[in-house]
């Protein structure tokens, strides 16, 4: 069995797969602060709730891009099971053809989801990954990476549109009962939720036609499961497929 952490700039997806098998999906608020003993301990408990033990552990791997926390989380693994962890980055494995300026800007993250996705998934396709930022990976027919489009996260546009107004509140990520809203938190919630819903169906399209034919969508990160299903297009909801990604290049790499 093999313990699986993608570290992001807002959540840490925390996972264990045996095989070609998921056992769980966690995600924790990423903790800037934190050492590496309250990272094992969250390790340890994320372990405890399914059940499992240190003990069932053969190895580890991380994927980070919040490069402060790689080697915390790092010492975290060894520190609770005891076993060194695979570091995605130069040096390891991926198979995947990066057509970009510079290969080396690419983030792991990216990599480890187009990685999955190209596994899962008929190409040409787009990875958005609604995370702190919105990404959207575009990988085309020959299964090559050839470029991203970057915008700002649903969490950063509501904090930008709360902090900078004196009447707009704070508000929770709900899905809509209608577009108009009735009332300011309501009518925030549409505008966010549907916004974003709107830029992937736009995104996405403005992408098919620069590439000249249709992609599968699929959308993946910590609020793709509200926003997915209000796209009028078809887009494929797959909360595990970092987890795909990096079980598939710990497999490429576990022999080396």
């Amino acid at each position: 069995m093999v313990l699986a952490i993608d570290i992001g700039n807002t959540n840490i997806v925390i996972g264990c797969f045996e095989g070609d098998e998921i056992l769980f999906v966690e995600r924790v608020s990423t903790s800037l602060g934190a050492t590496d003993l309250e990272y094992a301990s969250i390790i340890r408990t994320a372990m405890q709730i399914h059940s499992l033990e240190p003990s069932d552990l053969d190895g580890a791997i991380i994927s980070s891009v919040v490069p402060t926390l790689t080697s915390t989380v790092k010492r975290a693994i060894e520190k609770y099971a005891h076993t060194s962890a695979m570091v995605v980055g130069p040096g390891i494995k991926t198979g995947l053809r990066i057509l970009i300026d510079n290969p080396a800007q690419l983030g792991s993250d990216l990599v480890v989801s187009a990685v999955a996705a190209i596994n899962s998934y008929s190409v040409p396709l787009i990875v958005v990954d609604m995370g702190t930022a919105t990404t959207y990976s575009v990988i085309d027919r020959h299964k090559s990476y050839v470029g991203t489009l970057i915008t700002a996260g649903i969490g950063i546009s509501a904090e930008a549109l709360a902090s900078a107004t004196s009447q707009l509140p704070h508000v929770a990520f709900d899905t809509p009962s209608r577009v108009i809203g009735k009332n300011t938190q309501e009518s925030m919630n549409s505008g966010i939720m549907y916004a974003n819903a709107a830029a992937i169906d736009g995104i996405c399209s403005r992408i098919e036609a620069e590439l000249g034919e249709k992609c599968s969508v699929i959308a993946t990160g910590g609020l793709a499961g509200i926003v997915s299903y209000l796209c009028e297009r078809e887009v494929i909801l797959d909360d595990a497929l970092t987890l795909k990604g990096l079980m598939l290049i710990y497999n490429k790499n576990k022999s080396n």
